[in-house]
């Protein structure tokens, strides 16, 4: 018998498959207009990335009379009337929204409007909206007719954190999530000395954008000109990767979100006729597809993130684990990790059966995925009685290691996650 995995590869693939357990959103919100046709980012929508479907809108942004509430004491906040503006400024969306983060921990959108110095957020189980009172968000003061000191990039971190920076990238701001958020200014990004002339400052080349984080908590800026920054939370240096390649002249990335695949998917506030979905291996675009149209879109959320953790392709290409170190990999976990067994496991053939027991009746989706996160397989399951079972067969084109069995319920919940090892 060949020798067991070493440790440390052991815990490289284990720390992977936990990563990729955080890849599931198959969906984005969408900060767009009411109309399809109009550009006052003052709606919220849901888009399936698998289909490209927008659901209806979740939140009119613009309406005065939505009830807000404060986030530390949850008591209703009263309307306040601007000598200029009058109750305008009290919707939730006023002045418009191009910066919006999804908190999955909490189920919430944070947002800031674009001219109002404020940290806002809808608990999108209750879609009541929330003002964090008390702490300006950027310290800029009024910010109409300067577009620099906007926000319109912001993204929640691995780390539970939200981090967003204006236009100017002058003013670098960090919040917690809690239940008491803390508002941190972090001073100004920091231009890698490799940048020449393409500044992370620079109105031409790097205002506007969105923002999108990795597993190791970098941030990637794309500005609304489709330049591409690194930015090192810990140092706030910001190094230039590159542009876009091979989108249409008119777009202007807007928007950003990472898919279930591991690309990244970016919206267009000017151009109505696509999205594309990059390649973040060389940054190249292609046209993202929706058979019934898109939506212009300033903001796109969700709370994938890049994985770029590298593991060897073949795990089993030298080397064996021990049954103890299987034992250990394969513990399930989520919601229905006691009505729900994978078998056998470790996988010996091709065969697998996924056994039900006492688990709610409904439509479920069961989705495999390898160590580089791509779906190698997806099957629904209707589930009608106390115990019942579904079996599927690996193609032959399944190499041996180490995949994560993950099933959704029919809202697109994860309810079980599994490691599964191929031998």
């Amino acid at each position: 018998m060949r020798r067991a995995l070493p440790l440390a590869l052991l815990l490289a693939s284990i720390n992977l498959s936990s990563n990729l357990s955080a890849q599931n959103d198959r969906f984005a919100y969408a900060i767009t207009d009411i109309s399809k046709e109009g550009a006052g980012w003052n709606a919220l929508r849901k888009l399936d990335l698998q289909t490209g479907q927008y659901s209806q809108v979740l939140l009119n942004g613009l309406d005065v009379q939505t009830v807000v509430y404060d986030a530390v004491s949850k008591k209703q906040l009263l309307q306040k009337n601007d000598e200029r503006y009058g109750t305008a400024l009290h919707a939730p969306f006023s002045t418009g929204v191009a910066a919006a983060a999804y908190d999955k921990k909490h189920n919430r959108l944070y947002f800031t409007p674009m001219f109002v110095d404020q940290l806002r957020y809808v608990d999108l189980k209750t879609m009541k909206v929330y003002y964090v009172t008390g702490q300006p968000f950027s310290k800029m003061g009024n910010m109409h007719n300067d577009e620099a000191k906007i926000v319109t990039r912001m993204v929640i971190n691995p780390d539970g954190n939200g981090y967003a920076i204006t236009n100017d990238a002058n003013t670098f701001i960090r919040f917690s999530t809690g239940k008491k958020p803390v508002i941190e200014q972090l001073g100004s990004l920091v231009d890698d000395p490799s940048n020449g002339n393409i500044s992370i400052h620079n109105r031409c080349s790097s205002f506007g954008g969105d923002m999108i984080s990795d597993d190791k908590g970098n941030l990637y800026i794309l500005s609304a000109r489709n330049n591409i920054f690194k930015v090192n939370t810990g140092n706030k240096v910001a190094t230039y990767l590159g542009s876009i390649k091979n989108l249409s002249a008119n777009f202007t990335v807007n928007g950003a979100v990472v898919d279930a695949e591991g690309n990244l998917l970016v919206s267009s506030a000017v151009d109505a006729n696509t999205y594309y979905v990059v390649n973040p291996k060389d940054w190249t675009a292609s046209a993202y597809h929706a058979a019934n149209g898109i939506f212009k879109s300033s903001d796109l959320a969700n709370s994938n993130f890049l994985v770029t953790k590298k593991i060897s392709k073949d795990l089993f290409a030298d080397d064996n684990y021990s049954e103890a170190e299987i034992q250990k990999m394969i513990v399930p976990t989520e919601k229905f990790a006691k009505l729900i067994a994978v078998y056998p496991n470790p996988v010996t053939t091709s065969q697998i059966t996924v056994q039900f027991s006492k688990v709610p009746s409904g439509n479920y989706v069961v989705e495999l995925r390898d160590v580089m996160g791509r779906r190698v397989h997806q099957q629904n399951i209707a589930i009608n009685s106390e115990t019942q079972s579904q079996s599927f067969t690996l193609s032959q084109g399944n190499a041996k290691g180490i995949y994560l069995i993950k099933i959704f319920n029919n809202i697109n919940q994860s309810v079980f996650t599994q490691k599964l090892v191929v031998q």
